[in-house]
């Protein structure tokens, strides 16, 4: 049996009680339980605590005990959901202990969960058309970005994009800006749907999550249960009979760390086939990815000049100004060069200005005069980027963190890789975000200055 089954049915059984469906720590916990996983490999990939899933974990089996009439635990869960499925779909009643119920809940429509009116015996409210309810908060200080929402806008509202991804390091400004898009377009789809990959484990629970988001729940009073799982759609089905607007950030969690770009972890390796569909199916809708990292579907769906789209954040420039002049920082001619140290970065320029202004008493002119680039807590938020690299792009960083100059890839030391090792590692940075590219290529500065901190 498959575990989506049991999952639809389950959060049937209980919503059908209590009026609430399954949240997505529980479903992780019963889709690890039907694996045999323990609680700790369970807590690892929903990225919590194991106290905190053993704690959830106790409160659905006796959620599921009482239900069921059965002493439910991790064990033996499976077996039974196996059991109520079968007598459900046999004879239209529920499988309870060593009895037959005479009718479930979930096929009688004179029954009525808790906590809801006589009068609604139809179907509960639909979901919300705008759910915006886990994405992080406007941003008080949006710097200004307006040829970056005018180039969003003309690709997903006059071309139909169907994929657009926005990538850079963090603190670059992504979730600020995508947050800004949606609250101006958002009107013109029917659905608009923000999660974070951080939030599933494997590439099912985020394809069923987000089809559960965007459809109707099922109506309190089906009188058989296969009749709603005959009627679910497929992802791309929501996509063509709704204009959705689905935002996805953290897309880097789906990837591998020490790898090139673009390979995906295990319990993702079918992310790549949804992705190819989403961009070269007809559907009105489009998929907003949130990432460090570019996906290489969307490289090649450019490069085909297909329904996939790339804005690479860059730093501020001069509208930057606005961060220092909000901090009180002094010597006002030294800050274009401040700016420039710092790639423009919004978050890496509020830290620093902090330091500035602790260390140097807000001036900038003695700040820059200072021997070495200073990085301060700025290494915590690079370390988690470096983490993520392959041997190939370390050896590349070691070598260009040396380079005074741009770099003219033609020039490669023979000795330093292979030619074919040297142009995916050059490619796979730029992917990353680690280059600036001009008349050659070369490390930002600070990125340049983590790695010398690093093998000095």
């Amino acid at each position: 049996m498959e575990i989506q089954e049991a999952l639809q049915w389950t959060d049937n059984l209980i919503f059908a009680k209590t009026g609430k469906h399954l949240d997505s720590l529980q479903r992780v916990i019963l889709e690890g339980a039907w694996q045999g996983k323990g609680y700790k490999e369970i807590a690892e990939e929903y990225h919590c605590t194991s106290d905190h899933v053993r704690k959830s974990a106790s409160d659905l089996w006796k959620l599921l005990s009482d239900l069921l009439e059965e002493d439910v635990k991790k064990k033996n869960v499976r077996s039974l959901i196996e059991n109520g499925i079968f007598y459900s779909f046999n004879t239209g009643s529920l499988h309870i202990g060593n009895n037959i119920n005479f009718c479930s809940d979930l096929y009688n429509p004179s029954k009525i969960p808790p906590n809801r009116s006589p009068q609604d015996t139809t179907t509960p409210p639909p979901p919300p058309r705008h759910d915006l309810s886990q994405a992080p908060e406007n941003s008080r200080r949006f710097c200004d970005r307006t040829q970056e929402l005018a180039t969003l806008k003309q690709w997903i509202l006059e071309e139909h994009s169907r994929i657009v991804s926005l990538t850079g390091l963090s603190g670059i400004g992504k979730t600020a800006l995508a947050r800004k898009l949606v609250e101006e377009i958002k009107d013109n789809f029917d659905r608009t749907l923000w999660r974070s990959h951080r939030q599933f484990p494997n590439f099912n629970a985020l394809q069923s999550h987000i089809i559960e988001s965007l459809a109707p729940p099922p109506p309190s009073h089906n009188p058989s249960i296969i009749n709603y799982l005959n009627s679910r759609n497929s992802f791309l089905d929501h996509l063509r009979n709704h204009r959705c607007l689905i935002i996805l950030d953290d897309f880097q969690e789906t990837l591998n760390p020490g790898e090139l770009v673009g390979n995906y972890r295990p319990e993702y390796q079918n992310y790549s086939h949804l992705l190819h569909e989403i961009g070269r199916c007809s559907h009105q809708s489009c998929l907003l990815l949130l990432g460090w990292e570019q996906p290489l579907e969307i490289a090649t769906m450019e490069a085909e000049e297909n329904y996939g789209k790339t804005l690479q954040i860059a730093g501020l420039g001069k509208s930057a100004s606005q961060l220092l002049t909000a901090r009180k920082l002094k010597d006002k001619p030294e800050w274009s060069k401040l700016i420039e140290l710092y790639n423009g970065n919004p978050l890496w320029l509020s830290i620093i200005a902090t330091d500035i202004l602790e260390l140097f008493n807000g001036s900038v002119q003695k700040f820059l005069s200072y021997p070495t680039l200073y990085l301060g807590s700025l290494e915590t938020l690079i370390k988690p980027h470096y983490q993520r690299l392959s041997e190939v792009e370390k050896i590349l960083m070691g070598w260009l963190a040396n380079q005074e100059k741009s770099v003219d890839i033609s020039q490669k030391p023979p000795e330093l890789l292979s030619d074919a090792d040297f142009l995916k590692g050059i490619q796979s940075l730029t992917r990353r975000n680690f280059l600036n590219k001009s008349s050659g290529f070369t490390l930002q500065p600070v990125i340049k200055q983590y790695v010398k901190n690093l093998i000095s």
